[in-house]
């Protein structure tokens, strides 16, 4: 999957340089054109972040208020830097240890972490003047243990349900207002997605495991109502003109698209000319990190190709 990816980005790379245009015109000659918000992972936990971190994955923030990309990328930096100072202060111990994205790795339990990153958030979006919103990526399949069938939270000593879970989660969204959550069932929970969907109003409920980047999964997601957003990662569907394929089938869909890193990523950075090629609504590309920087500064390129261009609509 990884070589049939790189090669065909390589040959629309080649299209676009003979061709003396940016790779995102090459991809979407006519426009609009619109760049993402960055989804950045401040805090994280989970298979990131190794023992004694949270039990959940990632902790984000989204500066849904930013009116250009220079603040939005300003906004998350800041609220990383200020992270750290919380951190430090509900856990002397905290020395800065980072997970395998930039993000800062606490020993703390997970709802210890929404309430410091909740009240930086709050701190950092009134110094700026603008609104940032959490994000939370549950990474359930991570530890849903399928022959129990329960959700197993070691850090916080908890056995749930898939009942439980929803009930979970529901009270999380309903207490931290995140604007975006992501896996928060395992990867073949399309009723327990559905039941989300409908229970939760102005969240993108979104599925990376869930869906894959594969087409046919999103079919069924959007016909059972089983969230509202999708990861889009270029080498989960194969070559380039597969994930493309599968962004417009989202945009059908009526699911906003949230272009995302990896895990072990490069400095590559095609998929900020890709986030904006397919409207996508955000674009997890991680805060600190030249493998992570190397989106947001492709992003003010784009920016700066573009003359000055309009933010994402965010509207759930």
């Amino acid at each position: 999957g990884a070589a049939v990816y790189s090669i065909t980005l390589a040959a629309a790379e080649a299209a676009a340089r003979a061709e003396n245009k940016p790779l995102f015109r090459l991809l979407l000659p006519q426009g609009p054109y619109f760049l993402p918000y960055p989804l950045g992972n401040v805090i994280g936990g989970g298979k990131h972040a190794g023992a004694g971190a949270p039990d959940i994955q990632e902790f984000l923030t989204c500066p849904i208020g930013a009116k250009n990309i220079q603040d939005a990328i300003a906004a998350n930096f800041f609220v990383h830097r200020e992270a750290r100072k919380r951190l430090e202060q509900k856990d002397p111990s905290f020395t800065g240890g980072k997970g395998d994205e930039g993000a800062w790795a606490p020993r703390l339990k997970n709802e210890d972490v929404l309430e410091v990153l909740s009240d930086v958030i709050a701190t950092v979006s009134q110094s700026l003047g603008f609104e940032i919103r959490l994000g939370i990526d549950f990474a359930a399949s991570s530890f849903w243990d399928e022959k129990l069938r329960v959700y197993v939270y070691k850090g916080a000593g908890m056995k749930l349900s898939q009942e439980q879970q929803v009930e979970y989660v529901t009270r999380l969204v309903e207490k931290y207002k995140p604007i975006y959550i992501e896996d928060p069932l395992h990867e073949e929970d399309f009723d327990g997605f559905k039941e989300l969907t409908r229970r939760l109003k102005g969240v993108y409920v979104t599925g990376d495991d869930l869906f894959a980047t594969n087409s046919q999964r999103l079919a069924k997601g959007a016909e059972m109502g089983a969230g509202n957003a999708s990861i889009l990662k270029l080498n989960q569907a194969g070559g380039l003109g597969d994930g493309l394929i599968f962004s417009k089938r989202a945009q059908e869909y009526g699911f906003a698209i949230i272009t995302s890193h990896r895990s072990g990523d490069t400095p590559d950075a095609h998929i900020s000319h890709v986030a904006v090629a397919t409207n996508s609504k955000m674009l997890k590309s991680g805060i600190v990190g030249g493998e992570r920087v190397a989106k947001l500064n492709e992003l003010l390129r784009i920016d700066e190709e573009l003359k000055g261009c309009k933010m994402a609509s965010i509207a759930v």
